[in-house]
């Protein structure tokens, strides 16, 4: 079973970098179009599709699962094969998610996505496991059913279920207000937003290693992708107006839980809370409105991605030989795994953003974004950069630095050979987009100008209709 996830994922891999070359970046069309009637009496159907925002997050995807593979593979578990599988599953989901062009195809997809996490969680999770899965499966559920009232609506008048069909709808401002707040609560859980960002933490605590990689990596960045495809195409008017208020939501999120990573023992729980830190500045970009804030918002979450990916697993590396995640267990631990120090070092420098590595360029650009916005927004947003550094320096100070006072420290064993490649696997793209991000804002531009002139087209509409 090992060698069959191995392989599978190694081959969607390489058929994810064949389609990231094919790809032409050039044009703003949908390209490798597949559609073929699925329910004809409802006139849905099975449509994917590529652009540059999902072949982006779909490579991101192929490789944290080949990652995830490598790793799992030295894991202890029960049920070993099962684990594996879930995690095969949730890859091919995380892809249909992405390439979806149909709604419902698309509502089905994102759906699913929570069977194989809550199982993965559900059964190979730490202690208080039932209450994790129970919670991240009621906010998620929650906040879907919503999004799929405003579909069926959307589709009604429209008179079709594909979604480039929904950014030429005609709808009254109550009815965008309504239709984005449901698709806000559907997507922001998912990111998560503050205040709903509650089950993140207590799910990553308790999901194994592997687990918290892939929810942290790939899974939050369904949020994001949603409000760019969805929102702001088809809700524009409403957008703009609430626009404000959502910044004001992400710059609490970069703020205050910023505060609340830094209070925290666990090391898990620490890196849990700076996604939602980090996923703020996303929806800080989003919500600019400005083509430098949604192309820093996605650099971000394929960024993200990377450096959370890197960090959980630094966290995973060293439970698995100390079974604890308390911070104040560590210390010294440089003399004993010079190599993890090094590694964990990058990730780091990653995290808070140092110029040369990917985390900079992302939040640059959405810093830009918001410049443009007020100065006020950031400034404020500037301020989260710094205690973004204070938390992740001071957990790796703590962990990495000092002397040793535990005395199963001295114990440890540095990287093993698989350890190194996996890591070093996440430190090279950290590395590479930092200097060089031309490849990915290539990629990713032309679709992002696509959407910001359909929703120029429906603010002229707006503003001729309003005069």
């Amino acid at each position: 079973s090992q060698l069959i996830t191995l392989l599978t994922s190694f081959l969607i891999l390489v058929v994810s970098i064949n389609l990231v070359q094919a790809y032409d970046h050039t044009t703003s069309q949908l390209q490798f179009i597949e559609r073929i009637e699925w329910i004809s009496g409802l006139d849905i159907f099975y449509y994917l599709a590529v652009d540059g925002i999902s072949v982006s997050l779909i490579l991101l995807t192929a490789f944290i699962n080949f990652l995830i593979a490598i790793y799992a593979s030295s894991e202890k578990y029960a049920k070993k094969s099962s684990f594996l599988g879930y995690f095969l599953i949730l890859e091919g989901l995380l892809i249909g998610t992405f390439s979806a062009f149909d709604s419902i195809l698309f509502y089905i997809f994102f759906e699913s996505l929570l069977i194989p996490l809550f199982l993965i969680i559900g059964i190979w999770g730490g202690a208080n496991r039932k209450y994790a899965t129970l919670k991240f499966f009621l906010y998620t559920f929650f906040g879907s059913v919503l999004m799929l009232i405003s579909i069926i609506y959307l589709a009604k008048i429209s008179g079709s279920f594909a979604i480039q069909d929904f950014y030429s709808v005609n709808l009254s401002f109550q009815e965008e207000i309504l239709i984005l707040l449901a698709f806000l609560i559907g997507f922001g859980i998912k990111i998560p937003m503050w205040p709903v960002h509650t089950w993140l933490p207590d799910a990553h605590v308790e999901a194994p290693t592997s687990g918290s990689v892939i929810l942290a990596s790939v899974l939050l960045k369904v949020g994001g992708y949603g409000m760019i495809r969805f929102m702001l195409p088809v809700t524009t008017d409403a957008g703009i107006y609430l626009s404000e208020y959502m910044i004001y939501l992400s710059l609490i999120a970069i703020i205050y839980i910023s505060f609340v990573a830094y209070a925290q023992e666990d090391m898990k729980k620490l890196i849990a809370y700076s996604s939602v830190a980090h996923m703020g500045f996303v929806t800080l970009g989003i919500f600019t409105l400005t083509q430098q804030g949604i192309e820093g918002g996605i650099f971000q979450m394929i960024s993200h991605g990377l450096v959370s990916a890197a960090l959980f697993l630094c966290v995973g590396v060293v439970y698995e030989r100390m079974h604890t995640r308390l911070i104040k267990d560590y210390g010294g631990v440089v003399s004993v795994m010079p190599k993890y120090a090094i590694v964990f070092m990058v990730f780091a420098l990653g995290s808070l953003s140092l110029p040369g590595t990917s985390g900079f360029i992302g939040e640059f650009l959405i810093l830009m974004g918001a410049f443009k916005k007020s100065f006020f927004v950031a400034a404020v947003a500037s301020i989260g950069v710094i205690l973004g550094a204070a938390y992740i320096l001071w957990l790796y100070k703590r962990v990495i630095f000092g002397k040793i006072i535990n005395q199963d420290v001295k114990k440890l064993i540095d990287l093993n050979n698989s350890e190194i490649f996996i890591l070093w696997s996440l430190a090279i793209p950290i590395l590479f987009f930092g200097f060089y991000p031309e490849p990915l804002i290539n990629t990713i531009e032309v679709s992002i100008n696509n959407l910001i002139e359909v929703y120029n087209l429906n603010l002229e509409n707006y503003m001729v209709k309003n005069k």
